[in-house]
């Protein structure tokens, strides 16, 4: 059985080489059964013509794997009957017309992203303690792509897993309006650091925001990384990562494709629909080596507390005295002390309310 699948970048980008890193896993799995077609950089525009090609290639399933692809990929599905069409981070599966061959899928990363804050904060709490930095000057700093719900539901739950440490702890917020550019990454992440942000993390898909952080690690600047371990790039100032694991979904759908079953019938995960979506539970989110020379003292014990937190269903991330301002729709506006439940009718994150008074996003000139 032939399966495809279509990148937006290459093994350069850690966001697509977490892609190929499943990749791999899938062939080692099923080395005897399937074969594997791949196409690397594949641009918005390119999405419709590699999917065609695949299919005269005979794919039986085609994962498209950047949320640009969703629209021509659901339209692809339509036209391919035959094939199943599984796109990653989409969130249009749901939508009319409804497309029985195509689906979404999309760990529940908000939960690495908490995480991640609980290990900023556990950093920013021991360079209280030791004098380096004053409670005033708990900011960190976030590289986001693109104002989407994906991104802002990232960083709040980044802030806010901080703030159940620091309480004092703020967070400055830049776009830089690419998914893949590693000098407008690394340009927004030296801008926050210039502007007083003591630990970056992003949502970005390069390196480019660690290699900031370790140039300017004399400064006391710390990173925590997004989609691999990044602390080869930067030992001295990267923290740890998080990233989505997406072996269980990609398996489990070949699996089903390969037996002539229903995915979402044969994935683990928690299903809507066409779409499925898990969590820390079924190791669809993970947390990736900590870097123990630079970690504050008992960040490790802290992590295993969160993580049995969130497999006995006892955290709720999106919740407190705070006030979200939708930055599409300034009359739109959540209180947070009634709570939000993320991904709870969906794999693709919804949360997008931009907290006030604790978030400040900035907008830099990057030409």
């Amino acid at each position: 059985m032939k399966v495809g699948f279509i990148y937006d970048g290459d093994e350069s980008i850690p966001n697509t080489n977490n892609f190929i890193r499943s990749q791999h896993l899938l062939e080692e799995q099923y080395n005897d059964e399937i074969s594997i077609i791949v196409r690397n950089n594949v641009s918005p525009d390119q999405i419709e013509a590699a999917i065609d090609e695949m299919a005269r290639e005979k794919c039986s399933i085609i994962f498209t794997t950047s949320y640009a692809h969703s629209i021509v990929a659901k339209e692809c599905a339509e036209k391919y009957p035959e094939i199943q069409i599984c796109q990653a981070t989409g969130d249009n599966a749901q939508e009319e017309p409804f497309i029985s061959n195509y689906h979404t899928f999309m760990g529940e990363i908000y939960q690495g992203r908490y995480i991640s804050g609980i290990v900023a904060g556990m950093k920013l709490k021991e360079l209280i303690e030791n004098g380096v930095i004053t409670t005033e000057q708990a900011k960190l700093g976030y590289v986001g792509s693109y104002p989407f719900p994906e991104v802002i539901s990232g960083y709040t739950a980044f802030l806010l897993g901080a703030r159940s440490i620091v309480p004092s702890t703020t967070m400055t917020v830049i776009y830089s309006y690419t998914w893949s550019s590693f000098s407008q990454e690394k340009a927004c992440a030296e801008h926050l650091i210039n502007n007083g942000c003591i630990i970056i993390s992003q949502h970005s898909d390069t390196v480019g925001p660690a290699v900031a952080c370790e140039a300017a690690f004399e400064k006391n600047i710390f990173h925590i990384g997004y989609n691999q371990n990044m602390i080869d790039i930067a030992p001295m100032t990267s923290l740890m990562s998080t990233r989505i694991n997406w072996t269980p979904y990609i398996t489990g759908a070949v699996e089903a494709v390969l037996n002539k079953k229903s995915i979402e019938k044969t994935v683990k995960g928690h299903v809507h629909g066409n779409d499925v979506g898990a969590g820390i539970d079924l190791n669809w989110v993970q947390i990736l080596e900590l870097n123990s020379i630079i970690t504050a003292k008992g960040t490790e014990e802290q992590i295993a507390k969160a993580i049995q937190n969130f497999k006995r269903g006892k955290t709720n991330v999106y919740v407190g005295d705070y006030i979200g301002v939708n930055p599409y729709d300034e009359d739109d506006i959540y209180d947070l002390r009634k709570g939000f439940k993320e991904n709870a009718n969906s794999s693709a994150p919804s949360f997008n309310y931009v907290l006030k008074d604790v978030i400040k996003v900035d907008e830099i000139s990057l030409f």
